[in-house]
């Protein structure tokens, strides 16, 4: 550690106050959530173990533990699995753009990645079948897997296309608005619609998150230029990490 770090620990330690009533867990969360909001612990920068932050704060591990949950379900703190805990870095990613999950990751310099969890050719639910505007017998291609950024898991992606625009699952390798622009299907335009969510079990699981970790389940229709349904996709992405931006004109 060095002299900077060894001084803005000092000051988090001066922060608790043993006398005072108010649990020790709130009192350590509220001096990192300040010393976060302050600058002094940069956005991606790795914090110490809860051993050490328990002997360096002289309190409990449990009580450590505790804080460390609470801003982790905040959005504070992200954890990477055997790698430890960070400052959350926030993505400001743009709603008035239509472009895909590895675009977006290449344009902040990052290297796109996906964790397949199935892809298949099948029939399409009747959700499935009326946002695409195909016949219930009509086959689509159900592509899921947790999309990722320098080999962290960043959201969950489901997303539905009909087989006659792109008819193996075998062609999407990495982005699918590559596989349909080289088939001349890739959509111009969209429609999302955005809901907060608590992380079930298996999303929690799939992106590295605490279960009851907030998400943002986004749900997503693009379009050719006639008009023609060739997207739905259906996305959960980390709360702790996307803050979704819109550009507002007076009318």
């Amino acid at each position: 550690m060095n002299g900077a770090s060894r001084d803005i620990y000092r000051r988090l330690a001066a922060a608790i106050d043993l006398d005072d009533r108010t649990p020790r867990y709130f009192q350590l969360a509220a001096a990192m959530r300040s010393l976060i909001g302050s600058g002094a612990f940069k956005a991606g920068e790795a914090i110490q173990s809860e051993r050490s932050l328990a002997t360096l704060m002289g309190l409990s591990r449990v009580t450590v533990r505790h804080a460390i949950a609470e801003l982790l379900r905040e959005g504070m703190l992200s954890r990477r699995h055997g790698s430890g805990t960070y400052v959350a870095r926030r993505i400001d990613q743009p709603l008035s753009v239509l472009s895909s999950f590895s675009e977006d990751v290449r344009m902040r310099g990052g290297r796109p990645g996906s964790i397949w969890i199935s892809r298949e050719r099948t029939l399409p639910t009747p959700h499935e079948a009326f946002a695409l505007g195909v016949p219930l017998n009509g086959p689509v291609l159900r592509l899921r897997r947790v999309r990722t950024a320098d080999d962290e898991p960043l959201a969950i992606e489901d997303a539905v296309v009909p087989a006659a625009l792109l008819p193996s699952p075998e062609l999407v390798t990495l982005s699918l608005y590559s596989a349909l622009a080289e088939r001349g299907h890739r959509p111009t335009t969209g429609v999302q619609r955005l809901q907060a969510a608590l992380a079930s079990p298996e999303e929690a699981r799939l992106l590295g998150v605490l279960r009851g970790s907030a998400i943002l389940r986004i749900e997503r229709r693009g379009f050719l230029p006639n008009g023609r349904p060739v997207e739905f996709t259906q996305s959960a992405y980390r709360g702790d990490r996307y803050d979704f931006v819109a550009t507002l004109a007076s009318s």
